[in-house]
């Protein structure tokens, strides 16, 4: 008698695993963004209430009720309402529609729903906000604050990394004594060369910008390439809600941080590469990929460490021939990844050959301590062991980071891309990635919260993506 195998997704709990991750994601969304807006925006029930749009969408006598709460403005506490409900609906759908591909839809649509309620909402409430109480409110410092800055440097023809930030809003936000970034653009050019036209635009358009704008675009072209990235309708679900309702990711979105905008560009990246592998499919498709990968590079350092990981990928083919024909291997990596390298030098070179010395000192020795006003020790890392065991004076001290970061960061890579050559696909590439990217920022001289967002981005990314030869976009039933 033929023994069956079980399908893999039998057991009751991981047939429901997309509604219960939705359940945990939207409550850890909620409940992190409540919390924010209570810590840091004490004002916000009042400038709700008195600006002209959000402060009349609703009667008067609503708008008080509501208010009383006090925990979240009325505007707030409506779109919590909405996502509830749209998860109610969510879990009826995922009980008793019984039909795979509708199911799939609905589910979709309402996760959607919820995210534009949690992270669009919201996020456009703020620069609603922002733009009635003033430039330096409601906002991230680097990401909206001092890129829009950056963007204004541009249109004037002067270098952002060789001016400061003391005549900008940046001057009005912070702590005094860890303000160093007035002097200090960290980003890499394509972070404001990318939405000097969206500023231009909006400004003609509506009269006023929040760089907001531009990552809430990038977010949405972020979401609608997920699907494409996986095979099976779960994974669609889970990659979409992971990325959507990523709890640290969802916040910064909300306030401006802009590490959405690098991931942007990594996923378009793997979404080209995966067109191109398809069987039939032109290098052009290989050559955006790089192109794309190549613009996330010019946005921030970040990307960089993807490169050996991406690079391996990029070149197909036997992975074998790393050592077997390098010569050959070489080759095949260079006519696939050229696009990236002419990308990165056409962003950044510019601004290298103006000042290169401002350049390196913004964007690499202000993180690494070696600036003369460098960013102090922050975060959740392991540089707070050395501030409990008294081995820095203070914050802004130097510690050489980079040694830790080699020792235990090097060999990690060199065994995580040992392992890429036997199983050379875009998860294994991007789950390599997340890993050594850890590593790097716990030894760090900062891990900031938002790092940690991006990690759980990528890693989502590494375990859920299928993309290769006849797998792009292509649904498996039976789930």
């Amino acid at each position: 008698m033929t023994q069956l195998t079980p399908h893999p997704l039998s057991h009751p709990l991981l047939r429901r695993l997309d509604a219960l991750l939705l359940v945990a994601l939207l409550i850890a969304r909620i409940r992190i963004d409540t919390l924010a807006e209570a810590a840091v925006l004490p004002l916000r029930q009042n400038d709700v209430a008195r600006h002209p749009f959000l402060g009349h969408l609703l009667p008067p006598q609503a708008m008080k009720l509501l208010a009383e709460q006090q925990f979240v403005d009325p505007v707030g506490l409506l779109l919590i309402v909405f996502g509830f409900g749209c998860l109610l609906i969510y879990l009826l759908v995922d009980e008793f529609v019984g039909r795979e591909r509708p199911r799939f839809w609905a589910k979709l649509i309402l996760i959607w729903a919820i995210v534009l309620s949690t992270v669009f909402a919201s996020s456009l409430k703020l620069t609603l906000l922002r733009q009635g109480s003033g430039p330096a409110s409601y906002s991230h410092d680097g990401g909206v604050i001092q890129t829009e800055a950056t963007i204004d440097y541009l249109l004037h023809g002067k270098n952002p990394y060789v001016e400061d930030y003391l005549t900008t809003p940046m001057a009005e936000w912070g702590i005094n004594e860890f303000r160093t970034a007035l002097y200090h653009y960290p980003y890499l050019p394509w972070t404001f060369l990318f939405a000097a036209p969206f500023k231009l635009l909006a400004s003609g358009l509506i009269g006023w910008y929040d760089q907001r704008f531009v990552y809430l675009l990038l977010f949405a072209l972020t979401l609608l390439l997920l699907p494409g990235l996986a095979r099976t309708h779960t994974a669609k679900l889970l990659l979409v809600m992971l990325i959507g309702l990523n709890p640290i990711m969802g916040t910064d979105l909300i306030y401006g941080q802009n590490d959405s905008f690098v991931l942007a560009w990594l996923v378009l990246s793997l979404w080209l590469w995966g067109k191109g592998v398809r069987a039939g499919a032109g290098r052009g498709w290989i050559w955006g990929s790089a192109a794309a990968f190549g613009l996330a590079c010019a946005s921030k350092p970040t990307a960089w460490f993807l490169a050996p990981f991406y690079l391996l990928l990029l070149a197909g083919g036997s992975p074998s021939d790393l050592w077997r024909h390098p010569a050959a291997w070489l080759k095949r990596a260079a006519l696939a990844a050229w696009p990236a390298l002419v990308t990165v030098a056409l962003i950044i070179g510019p601004y290298l050959l103006w000042n290169p010395a401002a350049l390196f000192d913004d964007v690499w020795a202000w993180s690494n301590g070696t600036s003369a006003t460098a960013y102090q020790i922050w975060g959740w890392g392991a540089s707070n062991l050395l501030l409990a065991l008294g081995q820095v004076a203070s914050r802004f001290a130097y510690w050489p980071f980079w040694l830790p970061q080699l020792l235990i960061g090097l060999p990690l890579m060199l065994a995580l891309l040992w392992r890429q050559t036997r199983e050379n696909s875009a998860g294994r590439a991007l789950w390599g990635y997340a890993l050594f990217l850890f590593v790097f920022f716990f030894f760090s001289r900062f891990m900031n919260e938002n790092y940690l967002g991006y990690l759980l981005a990528v890693l989502g990314l590494g375990a859920l993506v299928e993309v290769g030869p006849g797998n792009l976009g292509r649904d498996e039933r039976g789930e």
